[in-house]
């Protein structure tokens, strides 16, 4: 008896801009200041909380939010080191990360990267492909 096998092929949907971004500061004084150069409104939000590995306790990660009307861009900026780990582990040495979901055109994206190497207690702001993060699945929420 032969049977037909079928090979279901799952592509993540990875529709939002990564930017790593490294500072010594807490998330909230972080948000500060970039709520003050920026002119952003990040307000924290209910903790992100993720399942690092199968059959544990979710790690819970800070988390702020924001949006702009005009375009529908939304914000989220999360810590990297959680309650019992890292969000992405290969990126131990990034402290924050700013997603943003639907559309920033390039302009926009290049003065946020831009305006947030600017503050001075920011070493890097840099972006980075999700495709090329081995722990993407965490980033989906």
């Amino acid at each position: 008896m032969i049977l037909n096998k079928k090979i279901l092929k799952f592509e993540i949907d990875l529709d939002f801009v990564l930017i790593a971004i490294t500072t010594s500061l807490k998330d909230y004084r972080i948000c500060f200041l970039i709520n003050k150069y920026l002119h952003f409104n990040f307000t924290k939000t209910t903790d992100l909380s993720v399942e690092l590995s199968q059959n544990t306790d979710p790690v819970y990660f800070s988390m702020y939010t924001d949006s702009w009307e005009a375009s529908g861009a939304d914000f989220y900026f999360i810590a990297n080191k959680g309650s019992e780990g890292y969000l992405i582990p290969e990126m131990n040495k990034t402290d924050y990360f700013l997603m943003v979901k639907n559309y920033i055109d390039d302009e926009d994206l290049d003065n946020l990267l831009s305006g947030l190497n600017k503050i001075p207690e920011i070493v890097a702001a840099v972006k980075i492909d999700p495709k090329k993060v081995k722990s993407r699945e965490n980033l989906l929420f």
